[in-house]
């Protein structure tokens, strides 16, 4: 079975993919596959990299066809799931077609939702330890004293990138570009969504037991 899953920045997906994996197939998130492709030097690593290097953003036709030459590996025969792909309703059409050439198609999307401000809690509050890089959030796990490691007693710094202004940006791109594929995938039937704003575990029960409706049909 193919899976897509959505869900904005802060909604969980990596920790749902550790779940999911063993259900569906191997775990192809975008990012990692634009890494391996630019560190192997494959063709479309090289094309991907030429425009990241220069501060653009890689065509939909080089993205999905790297996303295609990984899924055309033995390993994804029967089935995968996408994490960070699709992220435009141009990259879900353009993967529907390529599938459907061999009589694949995209069989779920599950959708992690989780209202903007709890997205921006969770995006936002986090600080790490100069020493040891080790991390805390203000809500979720503060150190016992403020802007101290409880670990080395070191200075807690935060990044530009776990700021509330950074976060309301972050989510500004995704509710303009990937929230379109909610719709995009309910009207082909195959969009399930899941109450993400809960804690770990009744997400996890609640995606694979969608999963397991899917692979049931």
């Amino acid at each position: 079975m193919y899976t897509v899953l959505i869900g904005a920045p802060g909604a969980g997906k990596g920790t749902q993919a550790t779940e999911v994996k063993p259900e569906v197939g191997p775990h192809l998130a975008s990012g990692d596959m634009f890494r391996d492709a630019m560190a192997e030097g494959t063709p479309l690593g090289v094309r991907a990299k030429a425009y990241v290097e220069r501060g653009e953003l890689v065509p939909d036709e080089v993205t999905v066809a790297m996303v295609l030459e990984r899924l055309g590996r033995s390993d994804c025969a029967v089935g995968a799931l996408l994490d960070g792909f699709p992220r435009t309703l141009g990259q879900a059409e353009a993967l529907d077609r390529e599938l459907g050439k061999n009589s694949k198609r995209v069989d779920q999307a599950l959708y992690l939702a989780v209202p903007e401000d709890e997205l921006i809690r969770r995006l936002s509050g986090r600080w790490i330890c100069r020493v040891c890089q080790t991390p805390y959030h203000e809500v979720s796990q503060p150190p016992k004293t403020a802007g101290i490691c409880d670990k080395c007693g070191g200075e807690l710094f935060q990044r530009v990138d776990d700021t509330i202004e950074t976060a309301q940006k972050r989510l500004g791109v995704y509710f303009d570009q990937t929230a379109p594929l909610i719709d995009y995938y309910r009207a082909r039937g195959v969009l399930d969504e899941v109450d993400g704003s809960l804690d770990v575990g009744r997400v996890r029960d609640q995606v694979l037991a969608a999963v397991r409706r899917r692979k049931s049909i």
